[in-house]
């Protein structure tokens, strides 16, 4: 298996709720597939620098997992017919980048 990074902007116009129970569909799709789920990190809304699809601002969320090649192409494949979902970027990423932010694991060894 191999580590995966996601990004995916939701429309602003989504409800937060809304937003989470899509990621956990999602990340429910992944370990259906045989995926292991990673980290999740829930940016919140933030504004474009530049117009997308007619639209200023989105709710940015970045999920990580290790899987199989296919199953990321099926969630890309999802998240492309998803009408909620104004863009998203799926990337390999190497093995020591997987996991939180090496930011966010200091403030918890705190």
């Amino acid at each position: 298996m191999r580590p995966y990074e996601v990004m995916v902007i939701y429309d602003a116009d989504a409800d937060e709720e809304q937003i989470r129970a899509d990621v956990e569909a999602h990340r429910q799709a992944l370990a259906d597939r045989g995926a292991d789920l990673g980290y999740v990190d829930h940016w919140g809304k933030r504004r474009f620098a530049y117009e997308i699809a007619h639209k200023t601002e989105g709710w940015y969320v970045v999920l990580q997992a290790r899987a199989e090649p296919a199953a990321m192409d099926e969630l890309h494949r999802t998240l492309a017919l998803a009408d909620s979902v104004v863009r998203h970027k799926v990337l390999r990423i190497p093995e020591e980048a997987y996991g939180p932010p090496a930011a966010m694991s200091n403030v918890a060894d705190s």
